[in-house]
């Protein structure tokens, strides 16, 4: 007879005594529960107690988490969170170094349980903490040359402990005074500073940053660009990512009229408008040295890294939203005077004498035929193509860079097709009006970064104009496609999807220069394009044949249950998650895998992102399948509901699934991925006995269904099929004919 639901089988440890088995029951109050074992043990003052796990987290047991016990966790009995907090609170203010460093060492790892945390920060623990950041790092200032180990570690200790304490959410970042934002500042500034305590106060400052506007204020008059790229310049990728961090951090949370950086280090961020963003790059080196330094290296971008590049790409093109969402004023002389420049630019302005001297009715005349030549749909006044948002100045901002950077292909390209009969031209201005808007879409300009996605392209950062570039590159592809599809004007639709297509394909290959790029593009003429299609429309072809028909029904479940397998075989394999929260460089990893009978899933907390597969005895807690009640996705999640910090990433409710169980329990993930998504949602339906209704399983479905039918509808009569396959030919004498064809 099984054993009750309530009734969970542990092991307890106690040092210096065998570990003990029991059973317990979880509707006991689990005050009882730690009596019972202390009374076991013969310890007095069972309130002083706790459970906590015996793994590497050495979380405590408390009313809220004990739910997550399962059969055969190993259990130890400590000091209670109270007693050891306060503990801890007297022994970090030892007159003895060697006690001070060992206590906080120790407070370091309990910080991270919230319920330790909780109680460490009732006694002001946090303010302890502040304090000695601030005066104890000089009251040991004459210390450091003779015990400058021990000092550094005792640092990197606290710091830790205040990351810790911090993350939980339970102290506002509002409290803390300026001076302890300067001392975290000077670590930065500081060269030759330990690693660890850099790390630690540069993921300080971006927390600060991003969690309290007053202290973005404070923290941008003690940080300066100048100051945070010689950590760039160094090897240490760890480093390198904490301070694209922090640059990401005040980019974000600046004001509208103020995300600004200082032109000169001396400067503070507060200090610089908007319109001098787009230079400061340049004007700093950043991009450079992000792209010699960090993209560049000798070494492979881990994902981290990856994300941040891409958090710095997207905040960069966001800089562009202000020009893209304002209208042209017909009536501004300033903005009428770029339309002028353009004009003058491809006509020339040797006629312009001769023309001033005429009347005001022949020069209007000529103006209305330059314009119409130039592909502006207003042509008696053009101003009025660019009141539309998006793209709205932005895509004059295009042209005017275009006609001034490349001046001869811009020359070339209205002149050739004023050239042309007048449906067979292709408007320049209503094409680079539509392609601005097209490119801001495929970048999401003016959308804000998503908290999983990792996709930088490395093109983007070998130019300080580099949107402006890929601009040019695209208008000169479009004009190619406009005479290769020999275009009207009534094409015009059906040119900028196949220009889209060509650019979306170009950048899925992540070219890794705006050169490369156009190479790329020079490989996907319409030609290219039309033979693509039409290899992917017989890929994806359905038969609509009765007997075709009839075969699909036939084979489908057998597809289907193929699928199935894959879904759970990978299900065994595992997969490894992230905990986000609002430091996402200190994010927690766990593990989640199914066994191999399909009956139990396995999970626990990791340290770091694991390399290959995690064994099934080193994750701690078991959900049976058969207490899994249901799976949820998206805004039905319970973590989506909760965390409101996210709300506005779309893609991460698009990764989000749970697990229920039991009675108002659940098991909660973000997958890494689309595609991983898909893998564990349908699995988890397929242990239900659900339908997989993922947008994988339905393209994997139509792939195998396609590849299945087409062997058997070959034409294989009177050939053998061999029950063995061919024997491996041997190798041959020498590899002269291999090449590479990149």
């Amino acid at each position: 007879m099984p054993p009750p639901a309530d009734i969970v089988k542990v092991a307890i440890e106690w040092p210096g005594a065998y570990p003990k088995l029991m059973e317990i029951d979880q509707k006991k109050p689990l005050s009882a529960i730690i009596k019972e074992v202390c009374d076991g043990w013969s310890l007095a003052n069972h309130e002083y107690y706790a459970l906590q796990h015996a793994d590497s987290s050495n979380f405590y047991i408390t009313e809220k988490n004990r739910n997550e016990i399962k059969n055969g966790t190993i259990l130890r009995l400590t000091t209670s969170p109270a007693q050891n907090a306060q503990q801890l609170h007297e022994r970090i203010q030892s007159s003895s170094m060697d006690s001070k460093l060992e206590a906080l060492k120790d407070l370091a790892s309990l910080s991270r349980d919230v319920t330790f945390a909780q109680e460490f920060i009732n006694l002001d623990g946090i303010f302890l903490l502040t304090q000695m950041v601030e005066s104890g790092t000089e009251r040991y200032q004459k210390l450091q040359k003779i015990m400058k180990p021990c000092f550094g570690d005792m640092l990197s200790f606290t710091l830790t402990a205040f990351v810790e304490l911090m993350d939980h959410g339970i102290v506002s970042w509002d409290t803390f005074s300026v001076a302890f934002i300067k001392k975290i500042a000077s670590f930065v500034n500081k060269s030759g500073m330990d690693t660890s305590i850099l790390q630690r106060s540069l993921a300080i400052l971006e927390s600060m940053v991003l969690n309290s506007h007053d202290l973005y204020q404070k923290v941008a008059q003690e940080i300066t660009i100048g100051q945070l790229i010689p950590h760039l310049q160094g090897t240490d990728q760890e480093i390198q990512t904490y301070t694209i961090a922090v640059i990401n951090a005040l980019f974000l949370k600046a004001p509208d009229d103020r995300r600004q950086v200082g032109v000169d280090s001396s400067v503070d961020i507060l200090d610089c408008p908007l319109t001098e963003m787009a230079n400061i790059l340049a004007q700093k080196q950043l991009r450079s040295i992000i792209l010699t330094h960090v993209i560049r290296a000798q070494r492979a971008i881990n994902n981290e890294m990856a994300h941040q590049l891409y958090v710095l790409q997207v905040l960069t093109f966001n800089l562009l939203e202000d020009r893209m969402m304002t209208k042209m004023d017909p009536q501004d002389q300033a903005q009428r005077d770029i339309i002028f420049e353009l004009r003058r630019i491809a006509f020339d302005a040797e006629s312009e004498p001769n023309a001033s001297s005429g009347s005001m009715e022949k020069r209007k005349s000529m103006y209305t035929r330059d314009y119409k030549k130039l592909g502006f749909i207003n042509h008696v006044n053009p101003a009025m193509d660019f009141t539309q948002t998006p793209p709205g100045m932005l895509a004059l901002d295009n042209m005017l860079y275009f006609a001034k950077q490349h001046q001869d292909a811009y020359i070339r390209i209205v002149l050739e097709n004023s050239s042309r009969e007048d449906k067979h031209e292709c408007p320049f201005g209503r094409s680079s009006i539509e392609l601005t808007k097209m490119l801001c879409e495929t970048l999401k300009v003016g959308e804000l970064p998503s908290e999983t996605c990792n996709d930088f392209h490395p093109m983007f950062f070998t130019h300080d104009r580099s949107f402006e570039e890929f601009f040019c590159i695209c208008i000169q592809l479009l004009n190619k496609t406009w005479k290769e599809m020999r275009a009207t004007s009534e094409d015009f639709n059906k040119v900028m999807q196949v220009v889209k297509e060509q650019v979306m394909r170009a950048l899925t290959t992540k070219p890794s220069s705006l050169d490369q790029f156009k190479s790329k593009l020079q490989n996907l003429s319409y030609t290219e394009i039309l033979k693509i299609r039409q290899s992917e429309r017989m890929n994806q072809e359905d038969f609509q044949s009765r007997p075709i028909l009839e075969l699909k029904e036939k084979i489908q479940p057998e597809i289907l249950e193929l699928i199935k397998q894959q879904r759970l075989n990978r299900l065994v394999e595992g997969t490894c998650f992230r905990k986000l929260n609002s430091r996402r460089r200190q994010d927690k990893f766990w593990y989640c895998r199914l066994s191999p009978n399909h009956k139990v899933l396995h999970y626990g907390d990791l340290e770091e992102s694991p390399q290959g597969e995690v064994p099934h005895d080193s994750l701690q807690d078991k959900l049976p399948v058969a207490d899994i009640k249901a799976v949820v996705t998206g805004k039905d999640c319970p973590h989506m509901k909760e965390k409101g910090a996210l709300k506005q990433n779309k893609e991460v409710l698009e990764l989000a699934f749970s697990i229920l169980y039991d009675s108002n329990c659940q098991l909660n993930f973000i997958a890494p991925d689309k595609h991983e998504y898909c893998i564990w949602t349908d699995g988890l339906n397929a242990l239900l006995g659900k339908d997989m209704l993922s947008e994988l399983t339905r393209n994997d479905l139509d792939t195998l269904l396609s590849m299945e039918i087409k062997l058997r509808l070959l034409d294989l009569e009177n050939i053998q099929i061999p029950d063995a396959p061919p024997p491996i030919p041997k190798e041959p004498s020498n590899y002269d004919f291999v090449y590479d064809c990149n």
